[in-house]
């Protein structure tokens, strides 16, 4: 069963997601009693949610649609169609968010807090520039378009372009700071990947007047992320959210590597659901056996590579080191305040 299901695929039976439990439960019109608090079903549900909520959030919304800011006017159907899908990639990353034990503080309830600005361009009257500024993640629903997006791929030359790319990028932006906790840090920081305090906007007029520089690839897991320090640092971090989810993906549908008559010196390959006290090296051998074997299915298929991109020894540290802070920030039931149960902040 996918993780977007509204209902059972075999009995139709409508279900709704628990996000602390990672379940799926049986909805109707009686709240589901989960270890004696009531669940129902998000107020978005007709827009494709299919969250539960507890009985006494604000306004019957999830989690995710609370931390939606802004969206489209409710008489713009166009948008709020695109609008579903794009929440659909947000729960996916919240879920990976989850499972890494980042902690997430929504915009609301803290100042700089994590909210998202989910708008389109082709709406009478908005601009929209896909971006981060100080939490909140400004997303353009019109790439949900998958033509209009892919013209923007291959005008600006990249080789991966979607939605939850997106989103895993922005999130870079914003786990910037949440990881890097003092000076000491943000030192190690630049010494990877340079120094974030020169003149963003001097390197945009640059990297668009001039592009990469041409041995880009020694150092830089893609073109964007040569443009400036954060571009580096939201790059990598997308990276790694994108190898470690789809390794455990692999994992939960049963997928290892086997020697073959290529590799028959290869031991088993077996990914994991959770790499969490795992070295970089372990997740990085795991994928690149795993990104291997996709890439070969993708080709049988009269696809392009599923991860065209290639992992360098700086490429190797810069991933090292987000995966390091990340192991060291990590925090059990990173949500449970925010949604409510009761915890120091939130008397229950």
């Amino acid at each position: 069963m996918y993780l977007d299901e509204l209902r059972c695929p075999e009995c139709a039976t409508e279900l709704g997601y628990h996000i602390l439990l990672g379940q799926f439960f049986e909805v109707g019109d009686k709240p589901i009693s989960i270890d004696g608090v009531g669940w129902y079903a998000c107020s978005n549900r007709s827009w494709g949610c299919n969250w539960l909520v507890r009985e006494d959030a604000p306004a019957g919304r999830c989690f995710s649609c609370r931390l939606t800011r802004r969206r489209p006017a409710a008489d713009d159907t166009i948008a709020l169609e695109k609008l579903a899908s794009t929440e659909q990639a947000k729960r996916r990353m919240l879920l990976q968010l989850r499972d890494l034990g980042l902690p997430v503080r929504p915009w609301d309830q803290y100042e700089g807090g994590l909210g998202f600005d989910l708008i389109s361009s082709l709406s009478e009257g908005e601009r929209v520039v896909i971006g981060h500024a100080n939490g909140i993640i400004t997303i353009d629903l019109a790439e949900s378009l998958d033509d209009r997006r892919e013209a923007l791929r291959i005008r600006l030359g990249e080789p991966y372009r979607t939605m939850l790319g997106h989103l895993r990028h922005e999130v870079g932006h914003y786990y910037q700071s949440v990881l890097l906790p003092d000076e000491a840090t943000w030192e190690v920081c630049r010494a990877l990947f340079g120094d974030e305090r020169s003149s963003y906007q001097e390197a945009i007029t640059r990297h668009y007047a001039t592009g990469a520089p041409p041995d880009w690839q020694a150092s830089y897991i893609s073109e964007y992320a040569t443009m400036h320090p954060w571009e580096d640092f939201a790059e990598t971090f997308a990276h790694y959210l994108h190898i470690t989810g789809t390794l455990q993906t692999a994992a939960r549908v049963g997928i290892s590597y086997r020697a073959d008559a290529q590799h028959p010196d290869l031991p088993e390959v077996v990914p994991l659901e959770d790499y969490s006290g795992m070295s970089i090296g372990r997740i990085l051998s795991d994928w690149a056996w795993v990104s291997l074997a996709f890439n070969r299915i993708n080709r049988s298929m009269g696809f392009g590579d599923l991860y065209p991109f290639e992992i360098v020894e700086l490429v190797r540290l810069k991933l090292g080191f987000v995966h390091d802070r990340i192991e060291r920030s990590r925090i059990p039931l990173t949500m449970q305040a925010a949604i409510g149960l009761p915890t120091k902040e939130s008397p229950g």
